[in-house]
């Protein structure tokens, strides 16, 4: 291991004293919201500096064992030793710099999960009704709640649109690469010629604000219109306005939700989805300048407008931003995502540990 590494996670062990004496100060726990900045720096920096402390234990277990080699009746148990340790010193080795990696705060929050029709009429909807089954069945293997906060259904029981809050540890991180453009390519069930067609959804993915550090909204920016639900809800909804949509002005963005009966719970399911869709305006503008100078000198090679594609007939499912291509549709789309969202973010780490090395070259 390099000296500039260990000096960072030695750096890190002695910020990690700091927070545990912080953590105990009373005046710290008084406020609620730097007390959780702070344990949650102090899990992530314990974390790494137990891996660090096995590391270290690790090579001297390696010093003390090729100091046995020289004793006839150890050596062999001292080169067993010296193997074992040497795979653990490369398998943390690993894991440490991973853990060098920043972290985005928000993958451990949970998600809304927006899909929209596009390109192909009645055969879009009902791809949108497709994906979101995929994503349902995949939260309910995950061990995570769903939430309808809105839908619009299309004539043959499709999505024109749909958003659902997704509620669990780490769904943020796990989902977020979904975002951009599903293509599909199937006989649709509206085909009469069985010819083969083309359409495709949008899917985008938002981390649900923290409420301690929510998207202040001023009042005055909020449009916020009522109406009467539409969709199951047998005579309560043809009598009452209880479905809610808010307008912010000043960026033309709309949440709406219709699925309770109370106003006021809509109104406030509402006003989170619109905070969190501010929010990812305001984090994509940023991440779009930052960017910039680096598309502007490699090409963006942006593939959003069609990030993956679903091949029926060829039972075959390929990711195009990291040329990913599984021949088992049907798996994936009753829920077994694991695979392509484990392939997305190992590819993730792989660009910022790249990143990280060219830095410190």
């Amino acid at each position: 291991m390099k000296d500039s590494l260990r000096q960072r996670f030695e750096r890190l062990a002695m910020r990690l004293a700091e927070l545990d004496a912080n953590l105990a100060d009373p005046a710290v726990t008084s406020d609620m919201g730097r007390y959780r900045q702070l344990a949650r720096e102090q899990s992530e920096a314990a974390e790494v500096v137990q891996l660090y402390r096995q590391y270290e234990q690790r090579e001297r277990d390696v010093a003390g064992a090729r100091e046995l080699l020289a004793d006839p009746d150890m050596a062999d148990l001292a080169h067993d030793e010296i193997a074992s340790a040497e795979a653990d010193l490369a398998r943390l080795d690993g894991q440490l710099q991973l853990a060098l990696l920043p972290r985005d705060p928000d993958d451990a929050r949970n998600a809304f999960l927006e899909i929209r029709a596009g390109t192909g009429g009645e055969e879009s909807a009902l791809f949108a009704a497709d994906l979101a089954r995929m994503y349902l069945r995949h939260v309910e293997r995950q061990g995570w709640r769903s939430e309808v906060m809105s839908e619009s259904a299309s004539d043959l029981g499709g999505y024109k649109e749909l958003v659902l809050r997704i509620e669990g540890d780490g769904a943020y991180g796990r989902l977020r690469f979904e975002s951009g453009g599903h293509r599909v390519q199937r006989v649709p069930a509206t085909e009469a010629q069985g010819r083969i067609h083309t359409s495709a959804c949008t899917v985008a993915v938002l981390p649900e604000p923290d409420e301690a550090a929510e998207v202040t909204l001023n009042p005055a920016d909020l449009r916020i219109d009522t109406f009467r639900a539409s969709g199951a809800g047998g005579q309560h909804v043809n009598k009452t306005d209880s479905a809610i949509r808010i307008t912010h002005l000043p960026t033309g963005l709309v949440a709406e939700c219709q699925d309770d009966r109370s106003q006021h719970r809509n109104k406030a399911k509402a006003m989170a989805v619109l905070a969190a869709r501010l929010r990812d305006k305001e984090r994509s503008e940023r991440e779009a300048k930052e960017a910039a100078t680096r598309k502007s000198l490699v090409g963006s090679g942006d593939r959003s407008d069609r990030i993956r594609t679903y091949n029926f007939p060829q039972g075959r499912l390929t990711d195009h931003r990291i040329n990913l291509t599984l021949y088992r549709l049907q798996a994936i789309m009753d829920g077994d995502l694991d695979e392509v969202t484990d392939a997305l973010r190992a590819a993730r780490a792989a660009e910022q540990l790249a990143a990280l090395e060219e830095g410190s070259a």
